[in-house]
């Protein structure tokens, strides 16, 4: 006897609402869809593991040590989704199991972009075998998804929140070195694990500024100029240690080479960035290691920049030399003995009377011509060879001042040093 086509229609329709494992569409419960979710687990891994392989060149080309840490944190959010399924007010697995599942070092090795790439194949390989089996799933899947993906930011802006913090006090503790002089052989690594691209001379600017200074702004307009920079600010005093990036720039449009701006020239971009005051640039020394000549250089024309009456700014350390000498600075009368008074006397010793007899007689070169027995023009030809053995001209009032310091200095010096002998 046949069946009649209404129980046929009936059964049929029954039979295409039986789903995976034999519950029906309708009728199955949270539980038989945990219970099949759990029996697919190895399936997701796997295809999982395949797509990122297919997908994503960067996992590719990991070494094999970091494709197995990213494979076990896709692994770990598919297991999480099915425990978050479960109870929907647990952690997301990106913000509480990654690092359990993989090297803390692999938050360094691939950069939030990568992150994300890695949720949306693990959601869609999720979601291509999983949504269609119900509604609930695929909007399970869909709310997953949105959590993970703010909960990986959230991870990534912690770690670069950490990671700032980390860096600021490392750089506050490579400034504070260099101000003391105190450096260790660990400097160099605790300036290369800062990010410095400084290549070769350096120089170190100091003034004051509020303690609301926009520490940004400074870097910002430093690398404009061609620079790096390290900034330390203790108390009111700011500290910059420039460098330069490159040892030629190399202009945007033609790309043809020019010489970069000079020291000088960096800080006086970076003024605004200080309070009203002295602004001092140490000299220029041949690396980072060696700033700290530079910083007790500036660190002293700070304390006497204002008896400088017209001084710039910034204003060379090296042009407060007097100053300093007069305020028992040992390395400024150090620098006037060896970088002025030495070099003429070692040159000529004719050079050296004629600069004491010009200087003696305020600057005339007919009066120091009557006393030394020559032409005017033989005076002018020894000024100019002064300049060009030590580099300060004679004939301006600042250099005079720096040159007559440095001849006292010398002369003192040498009278100790004659005396001593004498002595012994």
């Amino acid at each position: 006897m046949s069946t009649p086509a209404p129980r046929v229609a009936l059964a049929a329709t029954r039979n295409s609402e039986i789903g995976v494992g034999g519950f029906p569409v309708n009728d199955r419960t949270k539980e038989q869809e945990l219970a099949w979710l759990r029996t697919i687990t190895g399936e997701l891994s796997t295809l999982t593991l395949t797509r990122l392989d297919d997908t994503l060149p960067w996992y590719g080309s990991m070494p094999p040590s970091r494709r197995s840490a990213v494979g076990l944190v896709a692994q770990t959010g598919i297991a999480s989704f099915i425990q978050w399924y479960e109870d929907p007010t647990s952690t997301p697995w990106i913000a509480s199991d990654v690092f359990g599942a993989a090297p803390r070092e692999l938050l360094r090795s691939i950069s939030l972009q990568e992150t994300l790439q890695l949720i949306r194949v693990v959601v869609t390989v999720v979601e291509e075998r999983v949504a269609p089996r119900s509604e609930a799933l695929r909007e399970a899947i869909m709310h997953y998804s949105r959590d993970v993906a703010f909960a990986a930011a959230d991870v990534y802006a912690r770690a670069a929140e950490a990671r700032g913090l980390w860096d600021a006090r490392l750089e506050a503790l490579v400034v504070d070195s260099i101000l003391t002089g105190e450096s260790d052989d660990e400097l160099p690594s605790r300036i290369a694990a800062l990010g410095w691209h400084g290549d070769g001379e350096a120089a170190v600017l100091v003034g004051s500024a509020e303690r609301t200074v926009d520490v940004d702004q400074l870097r910002r307009s430093a690398r404009h100029a061609g620079a790096d920079v390290l900034i330390g600010l203790q108390g009111t005093r700011l500290v910059l240690v420039l460098g330069r990036v490159d040892p030629a720039q190399r202009d945007t449009v033609d790309g043809s080479e020019h010489t970069p701006l000079t020291f000088l020239e960096i800080a006086q971009r970076l003024e605004d960035g200080f309070s009203d005051g002295p602004l001092v640039l140490g000299p220029t020394v041949e690396n980072l290691i060696d700033a700290s000549r530079s910083a007790r250089a500036a660190l002293a024309g700070v304390a006497v920049a204002r008896s400088w009456r017209k001084a710039p700014r910034p204003v060379l350390a090296d042009d407060l030399l007097p100053e300093r000498a007069l305020a028992g600075d040992g390395l400024a009368r150090r620098t006037l003995i060896e970088h002025i008074y030495e070099p003429l006397a070692a040159h000529s010793g004719e050079l050296l009377e004629t600069l004491w007899c010009y200087l003696d007689n305020g600057r005339s070169l007919e009066a120091t011509a009557r006393e030394l027995f020559v032409h005017p023009n033989t005076v002018r030809y020894r000024l100019k060879k002064v300049s060009e053995v030590i580099g300060w001209n004679a004939t301006g009032a600042r250099e005079a001042l720096i040159l007559q310091s440095a001849l006292i200095a010398g002369s003192i010096a040498q009278s100790g040093r004659k005396a001593s002998s004498g002595h012994k």
